[in-house]
C-alpha cells in the first residue's frame, strides 16, 4: 500500500493515501487502522485489485505452514475486514503508537488471490502449480514479468496499464542475477554493459579503484541495516535425526552464554570496518542503529562501546567452561573437540570477514571451517535447501539485514521464541538461532502494548542490549550503508535503505 521512503516517511502506492488520525485512518484509540485501495489498478492479467487480494494475502500468510517470510508483520493483527471492493480495516491485538506495519514497505506486498489460491499452507512450497506460480508471479507495478530463469535472468515488459500516468519509461527491464559483486561493479563503472548494480559489497580498495572507470557513480543509502553473526543453540548435527534443529535440543557449546561472550569480544570491529568498507560501514556493537534508537553522537562504538579485543578475558571464559587446550591446541571437553562450522553467502569481502573472524577463534583455540553458499541458496532457497540461513544447519552464520520499517516492533520481536524457524512452520521465522528467553518474550510483548513512544524506546533498548551484550546470541559487527552503483545517464534514482531498491522504478530515466 505505501512504500516507505529513504528518510523512513511513508509514500503511498496503492493507497490512495497515508492513514492517519487525522484523516480518520488511524482509529484515536490506535486499535485499527483502515486503508483505502488506488481506484483502477489492475494486475497485469487485465482484473482489478481490490480488498479481496489483500484479505488473501492476509490468511495466506497468518497460515504458519505456509512459511510466509512477511509472518512477522502480521503477527500483532487480530482481525482483517473488506468495507468494500476498494478498502479494508486491520484490528490490532493491543494499541499500538505504530499501525503502518502489515501491507507496507519491502515485507509489504500483495499477491493476487486469483493466481494463489490453491497455494495456502504446505501447498506453497510442495504443490507443483505452486511452485510454477512462485516464478511466474502476477503483479500490479510498472514492469510486468515476460521470463524468469532461475539464478540467470529475470526479463519484464513495460506495464502500459500502470495506475500512474506517463510512467514508467523504459520498454524493458533486464535483471541479471548470479556472479560476483566486483563483476557487476566492472559492468557499471568501467565497461557500462549495465546501468545499475545491486549491493555492491566489495572490498575498499577494489571499488575505488573500479570507480577510476568513470562511467557510473556510487549510490549509498544508511539505515537500519547490520552485517552480524549469529550462534546456534540447538543440536544441528545429522545425529539429530528428526529433532535436528529443533527447540528442545541444545547446541554442545553454544548453549553455554560464556562460550558466546568469548567468541564475541575477540572480535576487532575497527580492523573489519577500516580494511574491508571504508565509507559504506561503521563499526557498531547495536542491532538499533538509527533514530529514535540511536542517536548520532552514540553511533561510532555505541552504549555499549565496542570493546578492544579481549584474549586474556576470552581465555579465561573458555577455560572456567571447561574446554580446556588439548597437545593440538584445539579446545575440548569431555572428549568433544570445540570445532565450528562458519557459514555465509559467497561474496569476496565476506570471505574476508571469515577469514579475519577464523584467524581471531583459532587464536583461542578453536577449529574453524569457513563454508560459503551461493546467495541464491543461501537467501532463496527455501525448506528444500540445508544450506538456507533459515534452517541455519551451521554453528554461526553471518550476513546483513535490519528493519523494513523505522518502528522497532516487528523487527525485534522477529526474535522472539515464537518467530523460530522449525519444521513444523516450514523453516519459516526470523529467529535464525532459535534463540528463546522468557525475559525477552515479556519484552516483546511489553513493547507491543507500550503506547508511550519513549517507553517503547526504552524497551526496545532492553531488548537489544539482551541480545548483543547480556546473552551474546546476535553479534553486530558493522552498520552497513546499501552500496550500489548507478552509470551517470540514469536519472530518478533514489538510494533507499529502508525498501526495495527499485521502490521509486517507475520513476527511473535514462
Amino acid at each position: 500500500m505505501v512504500a516507505v521512503g529513504p528518510d523512513g516517511n511513508l509514500v503511498p502506492v496503492l493507497a490512495v493515501e497515508v492513514p492517519t488520525e487525522a484523516n480518520g485512518g488511524v482509529a484515536k484509540d490506535k486499535m485499527s487502522i483502515t486503508w483505502k485501495i488506488k481506484p483502477g489498478v489492475k494486475w497485469h492479467d487485465g482484473t482489478d485489485l481490490t480488498a479481496d487480494d489483500f484479505e488473501f494475502s492476509y490468511k495466506y500468510c497468518v497460515e504458519k505452514t505456509t512459511g510466509c517470510t512477511n509472518l512477522k508483520n502480521f503477527e500483532s493483527v487480530d482481525k482483517f475486514e473488506i468495507i468494500n471492493p476498494l478498502s479494508f480495516k486491520i484490528t490490532f491485538k493491543t494499541a499500538t503508537t505504530y499501525p503502518w506495519q502489515a501491507f507496507v514497505g519491502q515485507n509489504g506486498y500483495v499477491l493476487q488471490k486469483k493466481q494463489f489460491a490453491n497455494c495456502i499452507g504446505e501447498k506453497a512450497s510442495k504443490d507443483a502449480d505452486c511452485q510454477k506460480a512462485n516464478n511466474a508471479v502476477i503483479g500490479t507495478g510498472p514492469y510486468k514479468l515476460r521470463d524468469f530463469k532461475s539464478g540467470d535472468i529475470v526479463t519484464y515488459d513495460v506495464n502500459p496499464n500502470y495506475h500512474i500516468a506517463d510512467k514508467p519509461f523504459f520498454k524493458e527491464v533486464i535483471m541479471k542475477g548470479g556472479g560476483d559483486a566486483t563483476s557487476a561493479a566492472r559492468a557499471v563503472f568501467q565497461t557500462g554493459d549495465a546501468d545499475y548494480g545491486w549491493n555492491l559489497q566489495i572490498e575498499s580498495a577494489v571499488l575505488e579503484e573500479l570507480l577510476k572507470g568513470g562511467k557510473g557513480e556510487l549510490k549509498i543509502a544508511t539505515g537500519p541495516s547490520t552485517e552480524r553473526i549469529m550462534f546456534q543453540t540447538t543440536d544441528i548435527s545429522p545425529e539429530a535425526g528428526d529433532k535436528r534443529g529443533e527447540l528442545g535440543t541444545q547446541h554442545p557449546f553454544f548453549s553455554d552464554v560464556n562460550v558466546r561472550k568469548a567468541f564475541s569480544i575477540v572480535i576487532d570491529r575497527k580492523i573489519m570496518s577500516e580494511s574491508l568498507y571504508g565509507p559504506a560501514g561503521t563499526p557498531t556493537c547495536e542491532l538499533l542503529t538509527w533514530l529514535p534508537y540511536l542517536e548520532s553522537d552514540k553511533f561510532h562504538g555505541g552504549r555499549n562501546n565496542c570493546v578492544k579485543p579481549d584474549f586474556d578475558q576470552a581465555n579465561k571464559l573458555l577455560d572456567d567452561a571447561g574446554w580446556k587446550k588439548g597437545a593440538d591446541g584445539i579446545r575440548e571437553k569431555g572428549g568433544k573437540k570445540m570445532k565450528v562450522l562458519f557459514q555465509t553467502s559467497t561474496n569476496a569481502l565476506r570471505q574476508k570477514e571469515q577469514a579475519l573472524l577464523k584467524d581471531a577463534w583459532t587464536k583461542l583455540g578453536v577449529d574453524v571451517e569457513l563454508k560459503s553458499v551461493d546467495a541464491g541458496v543461501y537467501f532463496g532457497a527455501g525448506p528444500s535447501s540445508n544450506d538456507n540461513v533459515n534452517k541455519f544447519f551451521a554453528d554461526i552464520q553471518m550476513y546483513t539485514n535490519g528493519a523494513t520499517i523505522p518502528d522497532a516492533t516487528a523487527y525485534m520481536c522477529g526474535i522472539s521464541s515464537e518467530s523460530v524457524p522449525q519444521k513444523a512452520n516450514s523453516w519459516a521465522g526470523n529467529n535464525h538461532p532459535r534463540y528463546k528467553s522468557a525475559e525477552y518474550d515479556k519484552l516483546c510483548q511489553d513493547m507491543k502494548a507500550e503506547l508511550d513512544p519513549a517507553k517503547a524506546k526504552e524497551i526496545a533498548l532492553k531488548m537489544n542490549d539482551l541480545l548483543v551484550a547480556k546473552d551474546y546470541i546476535m553479534i553486530p559487527l558493522i552498520a552497513r550503508g546499501l552500496v550500489s552503483g548507478a552509470v551517470k545517464e540514469l536519472k530518478g534514482v533514489k538510494p533507499n535503505a529502508w525498501d526495495s531498491e527499485l521502490w521509486n522504478i517507475a520513476d527511473w530515466s535514462k
